[in-house]
């Protein structure tokens, strides 16, 4: 059995909702770094470290046993004490962890020597109520005031943050008990000091139970001592099964069904709660845009409801109006929205933050997808004035200067220099390297607008608003046309990455017009070349498809956005090869992706990786400050599976689609509740055989494309 390398990060994430704790691999917190227990966008605990008579514990082994459960062991090196020195590795010293709204925290620690042994246990807790944006930043600000007491009657720590009407508050109660008494615990140096008397073979134990406070809103610890419930298995027997004969891509599913089953994010509007995906862990536990949009089309068959918590929550924050310093726009839809102080205070412009030229679009594909899976009327009704809103953006403010295509640039100076998926500052360069000057029409923009008319113009027709989907359909024609005919590279057979800001294609070979495939806008007679161009040696590095050719001025396989490689972004790609026919091209991106989530640790596949060749000795090279979990990394496993299955619903027509193509690496792949509309269907694809429906109707079953708008 040959020796396999797993890439991971050192250290320890667990969450649920917005509650996220990050650690040293040995379970504690420095307070030197950015580590910590965060909630709500604000850091409530800064450092946590436990000392034995002074003397750190020593690591042996932990991890996080699922999203919401990790445990650590750690045991003893010399203690020094009155009767002498505590042998090294006596003593074990557990800490479990459980989070579910607040957190609950079991230390355990038992003495496997021959001999009694006496010393104090330190648990030092500190808090510094440090917004996110400051711990990113690496930044210390003291804008309000904390206040720390001790409550020895109720065993209870406090720590209140005030700045104005903003407050922040974390309570951390003890108890249980030690072995034949009470369990003594005081407080002094910002430590809970708990004095252990062990004899051989006993054992002692705590709780500690850590209560958050947003205002007057209580998140409470999980009961002390409870059997934590295994969220994670509730949520599998509600979502869809993978079984895939292929032992890699089937835990490259199994593994992205759990992260995203740990990045549900419940939200409440009004007098009811909807779940949407957060974006990744553990930065982005919050609202967004463009990424809960991609996620939720990811997605789609394996939890509708992503999409239907994501319509709702960003059709709710929808634009109404003009506001610069938000990049606001009526009718846009909201980039990013934050919890924390500085968005309170609206020292960031995140309330919510507007800054993306794609969100717009990628709702209206969503929702029509949406639509498609659920088979619901209604939902087209109850959001068609965000729908009307959307298209009027798209033709307004979307369009800068009315020319039929989609442009971006920020309001103020502070807002964000790109705002598409690629939207770090230097993601966006002329061919020899230079930054392209904007406002900026990229080329995926055109596509995602051409998509969504044409999805929307098929809403529209359901609904009886025959005249608003002819001039759709017109628009998206038009648009066809002329979009073909500026961003074409006929000597290259490729795409422009954008249109500059004086309308002049910039030719740089980027990942971009991969994405052209999935919206459609490419005629067939070209889509072949670009399917060549995005897998040539510079774009294709073996482990996916790099996002900008090898042989650019810029391209290092280490930048962001500049060369590395980004799983979601191959998913995309993959489902655009899989609408032209390139069957073959889409399994080999599949099988490099999966690939590489076997080499990171629990195949727990990292937003984005190097862009390096793979040969024969190489590994994928995780890049440093990568989010993981992260939900539309997570959720390439289920595009790519769609891309070499072919699953479209149908269900306002009582149909369900499935055009499979398995490659000789997955002869076999069964799903299990896989719903359309109200049915529910177990299917077994097998390698040159028919679809066999197992559970469910199969005359509602359809082998082939589902109807839509033919490729021109």
């Amino acid at each position: 059995m040959s020796f396999k390398v797993q890439v991971g990060p050192p250290r320890i994430a667990i969450h649920q909702a917005m509650t996220v704790l990050v650690t040293e691999p040995d379970g504690q917190i420095s307070g030197t770094d950015q580590n910590g227990l965060f909630f709500r966008d604000t850091r409530v605990i800064s450092a946590w470290t436990a000392t034995a008579g002074g003397t750190a514990w020593e690591p042996l082994s932990g991890g996080a046993l699922s999203y919401d459960v990790a445990r650590v062991f750690l045991t003893n090196g010399p203690i020094p004490t009155a009767a002498g020195d505590i042998p090294r590795r006596t003593l074990s010293f557990v800490i479990g962890r459980v989070i579910d709204g607040g957190m609950h925290e079991d230390l355990d620690i038992a003495n496997h020597g021959a001999n009694p042994v006496w010393f104090d246990l330190r648990v030092r807790i500190e808090t510094d109520f440090a917004d996110l944006f400051d711990v990113k930043a690496n930044r210390s600000a003291n804008r309000g005031e904390i206040a720390t007491a001790w409550s020895a009657e109720e065993r209870t720590l406090h720590a209140v943050y005030r700045n104005k009407d903003f407050r922040r508050a974390i309570s951390v109660k003890v108890v249980g008990g030690g072995v034949g008494s009470a369990l003594a615990v005081a407080y002094g140096g910002n430590s809970l000091i708990f004095p252990v008397a062990l004899n051989p073979g006993e054992t002692w134990h705590a709780c500690l139970l850590y209560d958050l406070i947003d205002g007057s809103e209580v998140q409470h610890a999980p009961p002390p001592c409870a059997e934590p419930t295994d969220n994670a298995r509730i949520w599998r027997d509600a979502v869809l099964k993978i079984e895939a004969s292929d032992p890699v891509f089937h835990q490259f599913c199994a593994q992205a069904t759990d992260d995203l089953a740990a990045l549900r994010l419940p939200i409440k509007i009004g007098d009811r709660t909807v779940t949407m995906p957060a974006a990744g862990l553990p930065w982005f536990v919050a609202p967004f845009g463009r990424d809960s949009l991609i996620v939720s089309l990811q997605a789609m068959m394996l939890y509708p409801g992503f999409a239907l918590g994501s319509l709702d929550i960003l059709g709710h924050w929808q634009a109404a109006e003009y506001d610069s310093w938000r990049d606001a726009e009526p009718g846009k839809i909201m980039h990013e929205l934050r919890y924390g102080e500085l968005a309170h205070f609206r020292q960031v412009p995140h309330t919510p933050y507007y800054g993306t030229a794609d969100a717009t679009p990628l709702f209206l594909i969503a929702l029509h997808e949406a639509w498609k899976a659920t088979g619901d009327r209604a939902l087209l009704e109850r959001h068609l004035p965000r729908i009307e809103a959307a298209l009027a953006w798209i033709d307004t403010d979307g369009d800068r200067d009315g020319d039929g295509f989609q442009e971006y640039q920020a309001r103020t100076s502070t807002g964000y220099e790109n705002m598409s998926w690629k939207d770090s500052g230097d993601a966006i360069n002329n061919p020899d390297g230079t930054p392209v000057k904007g406002p900026k029409a990229l080329c995926e923009l055109q596509g995602y607008v051409y998509d969504a008319w044409t999805r929307t113009a098929e809403a529209f027709a359901a609904l009886g608003k025959f005249d608003n989907a002819l001039v759709l359909r017109q628009k998206a024609d038009a648009l066809h046309t002329r979009f073909n005919a500026a961003f074409w590279d006929e000597q290259d057979g490729f795409y422009a990455l954008t249109l500059d800001g004086e309308k002049r294609p910039v030719f740089s070979v980027s990942s971009n017009p991969g994405h052209l495939l999935w919206s459609g806008i490419v005629p067939k007679d070209r889509a072949e070349r670009v399917v060549q161009r995005l897998m040539a040696g510079d774009m294709f590095s073996g482990w996916g498809i790099r996002t900008l050719s090898s042989k650019h001025a810029r391209y290092n396989p280490f930048s962001y956005q500049n060369g590395a490689v980004w799983p979601h972004d191959n998913s995309l790609i993959a489902l655009g090869m899989k609408r032209y026919g390139f069957t073959g091209q889409a399994a080999t991106i599949a099988r490099a992706v999966s690939d590489a989530a076997s080499y990171f640790q629990s195949f727990q596949i990292p937003e984005l990786y190097a862009g390096l060749k793979r040969e024969r000795m190489s590994f994928p090279v995780r890049y440093a400050g990568a989010n993981v979990p992260q939900a539309w990394a997570a959720g390439s496993a289920f595009a790519l599976l769609q891309s070499l299955l072919g699953i479209a619903p149908d269900a306002p027509n009582d149909r369900l689609y499935v055009d499979p193509s398995l490659p000789e690496w997955l002869p076999e792949v069964i799903l299990r509740d896989l719903r359309c509309g109200k049915h529910s269907y177990d299917i077994r694809f097998r390698r040159g055989a028919a679809p066999e429906v197992l559970r469910g109707d199969p005359a509602k079953v359809m082998t082939g494309v589902r109807p839509g708008p033919e490729l021109r």
